[in-house]
């Protein structure tokens, strides 16, 4: 395992088969397809970020790469995919064996190109808030504090918009700082792009041109009218501050046997149209913090009476849910609108019931959007992520913009797919195979927002076939792929990453055992549970639609190592007697004397055995001649604190007791091989009480079946 954690992090991407398998039969013989789990803008410690354009094949525009071979007497090098040979140009005369360009360094098989006569002057980044104002006293108060706290982070030269909704959508004017202004839209329908031109002034005194889409200050918009919604983070935090510290809960009157009206869908209607007007291209996030379902206008949910419930999975199985499917097509269309536009939708969902995550799941995850799912505004969950998207320390996320990926592959591989958070952008190549799975039929995607911890899979085809000069063709031979990353830094500069791999066919006789020597197990469960996922969008069971959706956009964007501690939890136990060691998941990990650090990706639990629990209320680890005991105490939660320092979002952290309440976070998880009815339960452990069979039981019921 160790050698495909280096492989990792040298490059960012995790295959499941390291050694492809040599034929399209062969390939498909294996079960778990021939895929990658690339994470584009991985930090790599020793990446070189070059100041030229890089250097493209004229055929396939593949890049030069340390793979490619090189004549140095003639100055030309050969095309690793396409074999074209390639002219080197002029700046490039110097090159010889003893002097190499970075891009031609043998351990430099990821690296950056940073051109900017290419790629133009710097774009700030531009934050829309979009604030729910259908929420209690309380939870506004939370949420007032954190915005004020976030917004002390924002780059000083970032754009900032704000806009609240309730009833109705209020679109405030930081740029007048006089007194608050707003233009107020109503909650009952979507709000295209000529209202928002009209209805907010944008040419005010001005002749509105007749014809052509008007977006942006090159088609004739003024800076001056755009700085009036959009103003750097700079030049509007008294005004900002002013606006967020007024906030107030909608002022609408809610009868006592309604839910409060609450118009997402057309504050987040208004949101996309604004941007589209005034930054259509650049890099921009809608970021929407919403504590209810939506119940009012287009995207609603649900009836404002308290007598229908919120959807169900039941209900979506059945087609009794009315609004659904209306609600997708409309989160839908704002996901087109949003791709086309560049923008990103960020969902901060912050309640006890259901929010709409579920619709608004196709918008977040094509335009690469965060979201963060918690109980409350006021919960460490909800306020620890969304410091850290702005955090600008080497934690923090590296926000990027607009996105461009491309791939290029050796000859008899193409491209199914991709399942996780970006768009297919419809270019058509012979790299394209005929079965699509996820995002397919292109060799290309957008990624309107991605940041270091974004990671995709790609699904490939192997199109050779079985033949009598197969065998000969492929013995020793490699097979190579490379994945070109266009985007905007999170400073602002465009720049380009490639990162170029090589993996061996397998050959001959020997197949089976090369196959499983290269076989990475974990990567193997990561992408499987992507295909299953993917599949399978409505068999569920124990969650709601909202907590379905979240999980599955997590799954969907997380990295091998994170995907399996949501697969399988890890636990780790702390004693006197060992060090840390790794246990099963099983109520015989329980022990009085023993620590347990459960990690399940959205929960850390530390649980302490009664034993423990009843020396660390009698104070012992503060006596002297117990430091021992301290330092037991301390290990797991310097554990969890490296473990919630890495993840995005930021994990529940639960400290719970044995036989307390929150001991449930730790049982929920746990094997229940000794229930309240076993019959003679093995010596130590704890007695888990649930009507659940046991792991052994369910394996000894589906050999039973299998063989039948």
């Amino acid at each position: 395992m160790s050698e495909f954690l280096e492989l990792e992090a040298l490059d960012g991407i995790r295959m499941p088969w390291n050694v492809i398998p040599g034929t399209r039969e062969d390939a498909v013989s294996c079960v778990v397809p021939v895929s990658a789990i690339y994470t584009p803008l991985k930090s790599i410690p020793d990446m070189p970020v070059v100041p030229y354009a890089p250097l493209r094949c004229r055929m396939c525009r593949s890049i030069l790469n340390p793979f490619s071979r090189v004549d140095y007497n003639a100055k030309i090098w050969l095309c690793t995919f396409c074999f074209q040979r390639n002219q080197f140009p002029q700046h490039y005369s110097s090159i010889s064996e003893n002097n190499l360009p970075p891009e031609l360094f043998p351990q430099y098989t990821t690296i950056e190109y940073i051109s900017t006569a290419e790629t133009g002057p710097v774009m700030p980044p531009v934050f829309i808030f979009v604030v729910d104002t259908c929420i209690i006293e309380e939870e506004i108060g939370y949420l007032k504090s954190a915005l004020a706290q976030a917004t002390e982070l924002l780059p000083d030269n970032s754009l900032i918009g704000f806009i609240t909704f309730g009833t109705y959508v209020q679109v405030h004017e930081l740029g007048f700082g006089l007194l608050p202004k707003s233009y107020v839209f109503k909650g009952t329908k979507e709000v295209s792009k000529e209202q928002i031109l009209e209805q907010m002034c944008f040419f005010a005194g001005k002749q509105k041109p007749t014809t052509g889409v008007i977006a942006g200050t090159r088609d004739g918009l003024s800076s001056e009218s755009i700085s009036r919604f959009l103003v750097p983070a700079s030049e509007c935090e008294f005004v900002l501050n002013s606006v967020i510290e007024e906030l107030q809960k909608d002022p609408w009157h809610i009868p006592a046997d309604q839910r409060a009206s609450r118009c997402t869908g057309a504050a987040l209607s208004v949101a996309a149209s604004l941007l589209g007007v005034c930054v259509p291209g650049s890099g921009a996030r809608i970021m929407a913090f919403v504590g209810g379902p939506s119940t009012e206008g287009p995207g609603s949910i649900v009836s404002k009476s308290l007598t229908e419930p919120i959807r169900s999975h039941k209900d979506l199985d059945k087609d009794s849910a009315p609004l659904f499917d209306k609600a997708v097509k409309f989160y839908d269309q704002i996901a087109k609108q949003l791709v086309h536009q560049g923008h990103v939708l960020d969902l901060f969902a912050c309640a006890v019931d259901q929010v709409g995550v579920a619709e608004m799941k196709v918008a977040i995850e094509k335009t690469g959007g965060i979201v963060v799912l918690a109980e409350s505004f006021g919960h460490s969950v909800f306020k620890d992520s969304l410091l850290r998207i702005f955090q600008s320390a080497d934690n923090g996320l590296g926000l990027s913009f607009n996105g461009i990926l491309e791939i290029n592959c050796s000859k008899d591989v193409k491209i199914q797919g991709i399942i996780g958070p970006c768009s297919s952008l419809e270019k058509k190549s012979p790299l394209s195979a005929d079965t699509v799975i996820g995002q397919g039929n292109t060799s290309a995607w957008k990624m309107c927002g991605l940041d270091k911890k974004t990671s995709l899979c790609f699904v490939y085809d192997i199109s050779r076939k079985v033949g009598p000069d197969t065998v000969a063709q492929q013995t020793g031979k490699q097979l190579y792929l490379q994945f070109v990353t266009y985007y905007q830094h999170h400073e602002g500069q465009m720049r380009l990453r490639t990162t170029t791999i090589s993996r061996q066919w397998a050959s001959g006789a020997a197949t089976v055992q090369e196959l499983i020597d290269g076989f990475d197990q974990e990567a193997a469960a990561a992408v499987v549970a992507r295909l299953v996922s993917f599949k399978m969008e409505t068999e569920v069971f124990n969650n709601s639609p909202d907590e379905t959706a979240y999980f599955r956009m997590m799954l969907e964007r997380e990295n091998v190592g994170n995907a399996v501690a949501m697969i399988q939890p890890s636990l780790i136990s702390y004693s006197f007697q060992s060090g840390p060691m790794p246990v099963l998941l099983d109520a015989t990990a329980i022990a009085p004397d023993k620590i347990l650090l459960l990690d399940s990706y959205f929960s850390v639990v530390i649980f302490h055995g009664i034993t423990i629990a009843q020396w660390r209320k009698a104070g012992y680890q503060d006596q002297e001649g117990h430091e021992a005991f301290a330092q037991l105490l301390k290990a797991p939660h310097d554990e969890s604190d490296a473990i919630i320092k890495e993840r995005f979002p930021v994990p529940r952290l639960v400290v719970c007791d044995q036989y307390g309440s929150q001991a449930r976070f730790l049982l929920a998880k746990l094997n229940p091989s000794v229930t309240y009815n076993s019959d003679n339960p093995a010596p130590g452990g704890d007695v888990i009480f649930t009507d659940d069979v046991s792991f052994e039981v369910f394996m000894d019921h589906l050999q039973r079946l299998a063989v039948q």
